[in-house]
């Protein structure tokens, strides 16, 4: 059982054992609840057959007294079953599903946006919360303590305890089976959330160039018609859920109804005593009170579904996995008859076979979507191969935890990733055991210090959301001081100087010298004169690798590696004129 609830609500193993230590203490609640009523009864009783003395005074000033201790305990026992325990709960749910998108292939984030990811980490979580704490608990405490009643009033009387209990079913199933309804319609109104949060994300991410180029009216207006799609979701869906659950309400209501019909008929035959009667008219009333409670809670159940289907997705998904010791010899790179593919049936890459050797600079050139990128990442294990093999050092990396792997790379990527904190700590990623005295070392191989000393608080200026307060060039730096802080065998450079000026540039290419001797280093270029000097050039087009050679053998093949050098240098020489 404890397994099926994991399942069906995306809980920890702990979680489906207080969830189930929840529903049995909304149970006793409810049953703590019904003494009231049961002592309720026998004062009537006793009033009706004139048995009431000082002795029987002091027993239902007790019974008072019980009453309230036992519900008090009770209360306090279902608050710390449900509440507490649903707290703890929400953090385990989100560290484990922050922990299963750490070991996800990163092949799972490009068909996933942020702000979905986000919604499912904290919005879904938030809910999960609320259901766990009110709803589930409620829901299955009530049917529970129901049932239990509901035999109870059988084996006291079984013609009133029908006129009592028929609505019980009927209400039930008219909720039940708007299950499907429901859930189209929550999926809807999730569909036009996630829409809505993508365009806010959206809109703020690139406000730049929507001022630039006056789009912001036109934009704002799609943006709005958005949030109105959200607010017309929301209401459809509040209508859907409530016809099904007011009208499962007024049914629920038709009980008080049957019984005081059955019971008078009863009554005026004399096949029922007064204070029976009034016992049923008592225990209905309070026992429709939580059932009409967990009738809303059983919509609310139902439309739990799409948010732990949500994070099923993410809890569900492959993972990588591998040993945690390294066993290669050298670091030599080679990709046998590699083919990968995002997307099944669209390959991006097909028979790629190539080596990047230990001290020696490797560029991968090519046209754009040629899959120079997909060769770098499946190289770092970013994603798995699907067909073919990749080695480091006679190593399948396929066997290895990408953690471990990771140790042995360096990568310095076209688009920087800082974070909002000083200096030394966004360099210190790194190598985190670092010293500081380390760190300014590797800072000033990638001429960190040239920046940084002439900040306010030098190495310990804080540089803003992603480096905000940092030019490109400086924010490039930073990286590569990263990589001269980890210090590791491999090098992947990613277009490292694609988008600077002249100055940064220079400054960053004779930081990369620094950094790649005596490394295995796999570079990624556009421009050919970054990479004029490389030890071995592979041209990759359409998925395939088209040339591999050197440089010169390369230029002289008059191929594709020939026909860019000749493009580029053609474009050194364009000049801007008015026409």
């Amino acid at each position: 059982m404890i397994k099926k609830l994991q399942r069906k609500f995306a809980l920890s193993e702990q979680g489906a054992k207080d969830l189930v230590k929840g529903c049995l203490a909304c149970m006793l609640q409810n049953f703590s609840l019904m003494l009231p009523a049961g002592l309720l009864y026998r004062l009537v009783d006793d009033l009706l057959k004139g048995r009431i003395d000082g002795g029987r005074i002091v027993f239902y000033l007790s019974g008072c007294a019980v009453c309230i201790g036992l519900i008090l305990l009770a209360t306090w026992f279902q608050y710390n079953a449900t509440y507490f325990a649903t707290y703890r709960e929400s953090g385990i749910r989100r560290i484990s599903l922050a922990e299963k998108l750490r070991k996800i292939p990163l092949s799972f984030f490009g068909k996933k946006d942020l702000a979905d990811l986000t919604s499912t980490i904290m919005a879904d979580c938030t809910f999960l919360e609320q259901s766990f704490s009110h709803f589930i608990p409620e829901l299955f405490g009530s049917i529970l303590s129901t049932l239990v009643i509901a035999a109870g009033l059988l084996a006291f009387d079984w013609r009133m305890a029908a006129a009592a209990l028929w609505v019980l079913p009927v209400s039930f199933a008219i909720v039940g089976f708007s299950s499907k309804v429901q859930q189209k319609l929550n999926q809807r109104q999730m569909d036009a959330k996630m829409a809505c949060a993508d365009g806010i994300q959206e809109c703020i991410e690139t406000a730049r160039d929507l001022k630039a180029n006056n789009a912001e009216q036109e934009y704002l207006k799609l943006l709005d018609l958005k949030i109105k799609a959200v607010e017309k979701r929301a209401i459809i869906s509040e209508f859907g859920t409530a016809a099904f659950v007011v009208s499962a309400s007024l049914i629920l209501k038709l009980g008080i109804a049957t019984v005081a019909l059955a019971g008078s008929v009863l009554l005026i035959r004399g096949s029922l005593d007064v204070s029976a009667f009034f016992l049923f008219l008592l225990v209905v009333s309070r026992l429709y009170d939580p059932l009409q409670s967990a009738l809303q809670n059983l919509a609310a159940v139902i439309s739990t579904r799409t948010n732990i289907a949500r994070m099923n997705e993410i809890l569900d998904h492959p993972v990588q996995s591998g040993g945690n010791r390294l066993d290669h010899q050298g670091c030599d790179i080679r990709f046998e008859h590699v083919g990968f593919a995002y997307n099944t049936g669209e390959a991006v890459l097909k028979d790629v076979s190539f080596t990047a050797k230990q001290g020696e600079v490797t560029a991968l050139v090519g046209p754009s979507g040629g899959g120079k990128t997909t060769v770098s990442r499946l190289a770092a294990r970013f994603w798995d191969v699907n067909s073919g093999k990749i080695t480091l050092g006679g190593m399948d990396i396929s066997k290895v935890d990408p953690e471990t792997l990771l140790s042995l790379y360096s990568i310095v990527f076209q688009d920087v990733t800082l974070f909002d904190n000083t200096i030394l700590e966004n360099i210190r990623i790194g190598r985190k055991d670092a010293s500081d005295e380390e760190v300014i070392a590797a800072a000033k191989l990638a001429n960190c210090d040239e920046f940084a000393l002439r900040l306010p608080e030098g190495w310990n200026s804080r540089i803003g959301e992603n480096g905000c307060s940092l030019s490109g060039g400086e924010r490039q730096r930073i990286s590569i001081a990263r990589a001269f802080l980890k210090d590791a065998p491999i090098i992947l450079l990613d277009e490292a100087t694609a988008s600077l000026d002249v100055e940064n540039e220079t400054l960053i290419q004779t930081a990369l010298s620094r950094l790649i001797r005596n490394k295995t280093v796999l570079v990624i270029a556009h421009r050919m004169r970054t990479v004029a000097g490389a030890d071995k050039i592979v041209v990759l087009a359409d998925g395939r690798v088209a040339e591999q050679g050197t440089p010169a053998e390369l230029q002289e093949r008059n191929g594709i590696y020939s026909h860019m050098v000749e493009l580029q240098n053609r474009s050194q020489n364009w000049v801007l004129r008015n026409a």
